[in-house]
């Protein structure tokens, strides 16, 4: 399917084409900007709100700055669908996260006009302020850094420590913080409070207007016209706020703040910041979904990403599960530690902003004052969780695997060192999909095995995720639990929860000539591979170790000792993950035999549906058959 551009929009191809246009005209071309974007995603899915939000901020970013000369970094990039047409990818935009096509974030790839690639929230003042700093040392004064920052952002650490260094840099370079209070879920925390408190203002607001119509007509009062409206700024700093303003403490100039639908106004605003030198912070007030009402109206979090859609009366399809009656695993988890918490008062539920994404808001729901959704703060809900186990409690802290890199040396630091009972659940582990490598779950396997007391573990189905769940709970130390996006395989899976011996594994089905080892949920793949096989006379043994560390040491010297070819396969990164554990333990035990591995090879990996990726590295049903077949005839050719 075609989607054809507006009149206006189909001449742009560059922000030289936008900067054509009248100022009169820029109205239009916001609509057939948002027009396009709502006619896109709602036939080929992606992020909807945040771009829907942002269109004439975008707008007006690309008609005043000289991109791509001038630096304009997206925070997270859900955002970024406008910039991205508007930047010479209006034809390809139908590809967007699909396999093989554009990225669904910002990527220095896929565009000059993309600064700086993106994915995890909080980076982008960071950012630009390296490229401003850069410039500041070339001797190039001129060029404009712009860091456009959500309210969700904001609450990162990240993003704190970035600003306190801006403060004092002495750069140009501009913070635009988009705030519409939500990320994926609303905001959370005294920030959002206070940003709150200054947009509702009535007398802050009728100040800050003044000190715009003075920015207006400050060619009138010449050489002391920094002077009067760094007067005026500091009336308002005290006599409004009665306190500091929280960024002109961090010696960020303060303006805002603004109507961030207003493109004729923003135009004039950001050319007037342009000629301001310094580090300076815009407060733009958005609305997620702006121009389409059940995105406005609705609920925010839904319409974040609502994959395929009717534009016309706002009814979301719902994609056909491939087991329509298996839950994901993220409603099993979510259900389970309600299950457990009721049974046990010791047990808390930690996540960093991610609450609907991996369903601790059905604790949250059930239980809001043992269940906490801490903001974009993986650091932060890691060593808090660490905080709750040594006065004796159970946090189960649910971060997707991606996001787990964030805070990794709390998990080592805070959580491993001191031997702490912390419950990590790693949702959204090996292929994330359509998100692409800035959110795979590739690494986690490899990057928490080699940590001192960390119990690391997958389950195969939902059955033995709620089983690992309750086994956690008894288990005095951290203990972590990666699983997938998405749905599992079974069908009735309430049933009661076992506790599971600690590096025991299970036999899946017995065999000859090849053993395949697997962990987690990709294991389903390997039963589908054999059931192919023998239909094809081939018999292997499949075994499901449930742990990566420690290793059921006892399974591994039955299959070591009975079979000379064995496969392993996981959905984690080759290089350091299961496979190289159980390499390893073969070398330290002296058996000898042929091992292959099926994972994530050492590159990136793009974005695309997870079997599409999966059948890109080989470890689909598929792959894994082809490679059992090759090892079993070379022994019948023996």
């Amino acid at each position: 399917m075609i989607i054809k551009p507006g009149k206006l929009l189909s001449k742009i191809d560059s922000p030289a084409d936008l900067k054509k246009l009248s100022k009169d005209q820029l109205v239009q071309i916001c609509d057939e900007l948002r027009q396009f974007i709502v006619d896109n995603v709602s036939v080929y899915g992606g992020h909807f709100g945040a771009s829907l939000g942002v269109v004439e901020l975008t707008v007006a970013l690309h008609y005043v700055l000289n991109t791509p000369e001038d630096q304009l970094v997206w925070d997270v990039g859900h955002q970024a669908y406008g910039h991205k047409i508007l930047t010479g990818r209006k034809e390809q935009f139908h590809t967007n996260r699909l396999y093989g096509g554009l990225s669904g974030f910002p990527k220095r790839t896929e565009s000059e006009f993309d600064a700086f690639g993106v994915g995890h929230s909080s980076t982008s003042i960071s950012a630009a302020l390296g490229m401003a700093v850069a410039s500041k040392y070339k001797g190039d004064l001129k060029k404009q850094h712009v860091a456009v920052i959500g309210d969700g952002s904001m609450t990162g650490g990240m993003a704190f420590e970035a600003m306190n260094h801006a403060g004092v840099s002495d750069t140009n370079m501009l913070i635009i913080l988009n705030d519409n209070c939500m990320s994926i879920d609303p905001n959370v925390g005294a920030l959002k409070d206070y940003l709150t408190d200054i947009t509702t203002s009535h007398t802050y607001n009728k100040v800050k207007d003044e000190v715009w119509n003075l920015l207006g007509k400050i060619s009138m009062f010449g050489s002391s016209a920094q002077e009067i409206v760094s007067k005026v700024e500091g009336a308002i700093k005290s006599a409004v706020l009665k306190q500091s303003n929280l960024f002109e403490s961090l010696n960020l100039r303060y303006f805002g703040p603004v109507d961030g639908h207003d493109v004729h106004h923003l135009a004039e605003i950001l050319a007037d910041l342009r000629d301001i030198p310094g580090p300076k912070i815009l407060h733009c007030i958005t609305v997620k979904g702006k121009g389409y009402a059940p995105a406005e109206t609705g609920n925010k979090t839904t319409w974040h990403a609502p994959g395929l859609f009717d534009k016309v009366t706002g009814e979301i399809y719902k994609k056909t599960p491939i087991n329509p009656q298996a839950p994901k695993y993220q409603d099993v988890f979510g259900h389970t530690i309600v299950e457990l918490a009721k049974e046990n008062n010791k047990i808390m539920g930690v996540t960093p902003a991610m609450p609907s994404g991996s369903s601790m808001n059905i604790m949250m729901n059930e239980m809001p004052d043992r269940a906490f959704d801490v903001g974009i703060a993986e650091q932060h809900a890691v060593t808090f969780s660490a905080g709750l186990a040594t006065q004796g409690l159970i946090p189960f802290c649910n971060i997707y695997s991606s996001f787990m890199q964030r805070a990794y040396d709390q998990v080592i630091h805070d959580v491993c060192l001191q031997n702490l009972q912390v419950v990590f659940c790693l949702d959204r582990a090996g292929f994330a999909g359509a998100d692409g490598p800035t959110h795979h779950g590739a690494y986690d396997i490899s990057f928490f095995r080699c940590i001192p007391n960390l119990v690391v573990s997958s389950p195969m189905d939902e059955e033995e995720l709620r089983n690992l769940m309750y086994t956690a709970t008894k288990f005095e130390g951290p203990f972590s639990i990666r699983y997938p996006r998405g749905q599992g395989v079974m069908v009735d899976w309430r049933t009661p929860m076992r506790e599971i011996p600690v590096g025991q594994g299970r036999i899946i089905k017995e065999g000859e000539d090849v053993a395949i080892l697997t962990i987690g949920h990709i294991g389903n793949y390997a039963v589908t591979a054999c059931e192919t096989l023998q239909k094809d006379g081939f018999n292997p043994a499949h075994y499901d170790m449930r742990f990566v560390k420690p290793l059921d040491e006892a399974m591994l010297h039955e299959v070591f000792g009975k079979f000379k070819k064995v496969l392993t396969v996981e959905d984690g990164c080759l290089m350091g993950g299961f496979g190289s554990a159980v390499l390893e333990w073969m070398v330290d035990n002296s058996y000898q035999a042929q091992v292959k591995r099926l994972g994530i090879p050492d590159r990136i990996v793009e974005h695309g549906e997870q079997i599409e990726l999966h059948k890109e590295c080989g470890f689909d049903p598929e792959g894994i058959a082809n490679v059992v077949k090759q090892m079993a005839e070379s022994v019948v050719e023996k």
